[in-house]
């Protein structure tokens, strides 16, 4: 079964700008579209309908950087026929909108991440320390300067905006603090730091880490919890990493997302 997935996954991430239904998926690989969406989630960590969104998300962030489409032809291209739909579920998944992310490039040029420690909301909230590991073949993806964001995501996707999150500096530690009470997934992502602005948005490499476990913080936190993620290249199957990492290491850009 699993590789009637990973085939599912190809499938789905080959047909983007198609359109595509699970029956269409299942009848690809041969299995019911029942066990199929069990067995895909289980394996990918989404429903395939999730993640055939995310693939045309990801595309989407592509040409809104290499191109000069408007943003309606972009949402068009990759499978979407309501551009405010597009936009709504772009935003919430990238936590910036299609106009914004298109103007991106310039603003990280002008004012590039540095290493800072975004708290959560609560104050007094739970704490998450740790520190990141990169395998040996990640980090020369990345021509041995990683820059690696972590960072607390209620659901088992790095989309949206996190609780709590980091850019890391060379000791690669991190804390994450201020988090409210409730279950989330310790994620993290390592970006080309020398890289271009469009390189570090929609790298040409997907390096990641997820902790196995789910991180709890309850309602009256103790200690600290101290975590340790590993993150390496990811197979191709790996749902893509949508929300935009480098402005949420940016003074100017999160000045300009709290006066909107």
């Amino acid at each position: 079964m699993r590789e009637a997935v990973l085939e599912a996954a190809r499938f789905l991430a080959a047909g983007a700008t198609t359109e595509l239904r699970l029956g269409d998926v299942a009848d690809h690989v041969g299995y019911s579209p029942f066990h199929l969406a069990r067995a895909f989630e289980r394996q990918v960590g989404m429903p395939p309908g999730k993640f055939l969104a995310a693939q045309r998300f990801q595309l989407a962030k592509r040409l809104l950087l290499e191109s000069d489409e408007k943003v309606v032809d972009v949402c068009n291209a990759v499978g979407f026929c309501a551009a405010g739909t597009f936009t709504t579920r772009f935003t919430a998944a990238v936590g910036i909108g299609p106009q914004q992310f298109r103007m991106l490039p310039k603003l990280l040029g002008d004012h590039p991440p540095r290493p800072v420690h975004v708290p959560g909301p609560i104050a007094g909230g739970g704490v998450v320390t740790g520190r990141a590991w990169l395998s040996p073949a990640a980090v020369m993806a990345l021509d041995g300067a990683p820059a690696v964001y972590v960072g607390l995501f209620p659901r088992q996707a790095a989309q949206g905006v996190p609780v709590s999150g980091a850019l890391l500096d060379e000791r690669q530690e991190f804390t994450l603090a201020g988090a409210p009470p409730g279950s989330y997934r310790l994620m993290a992502c390592a970006l080309p730091a020398r890289g271009s602005p469009r390189d570090q948005l929609v790298p040409p490499v997907q390096v990641v880490g997820v902790h196995p476990e789910p991180v709890w913080i309850r309602p009256r936190p103790a200690a600290p919890q101290r975590r340790t993620v590993r993150l390496d290249l990811a197979p191709p199957w790996t749902p893509p990493v949508l929300v935009a990492l480098p402005p949420l290491a940016s003074a100017e850009a999160q000045e300009r997302r709290r006066s909107r």
